[in-house]
């Protein structure tokens, strides 16, 4: 089993996933959007299996710093270009384990996804 986790190192939710993750004895290798990047093809995949709207994080500060006109006709496009310059608008934690992709993080959810 594969499994990776997406995030930035100093998000909090980013920290209880690991921590779950490490007291769960789960092994897992950890991207984080920042310092190891991403790319088009990466976030395109990411987006057909979750759906941009998904991906997109409204709440964030990141993007709720964005000027209003690149909030305004938000579509497909314009929102990947926009994850792509700045990753962490990007929900977090990303998990994809054996193909699955899974965002945010309840104990609740990764006990079902890894049992």
């Amino acid at each position: 089993m594969t499994t990776t986790l997406y995030g930035i190192t100093n998000c909090d939710t980013i920290k209880k996933a690991r921590k779950w993750l490490e007291t769960n004895d789960i092994s897992y290798q950890f991207h984080d959007y920042r310092k190891d990047g991403i790319d088009r093809d990466w976030l395109a995949t990411a987006e057909a299996h979750l759906g941009w709207e998904q991906l997109l994080n409204k709440r964030g500060t990141t993007y709720r710093q964005l000027p209003d006109e690149d909030k305004q006709a938000l579509d497909k496009e314009r929102a990947l270009t926009l994850m792509l310059d700045q990753p962490a608008m990007i929900k977090r934690p990303l998990l994809i384990t054996d193909g699955n992709y899974y965002l945010g993080f309840k104990a609740d959810n990764y006990e079902s996804i890894f049992s």
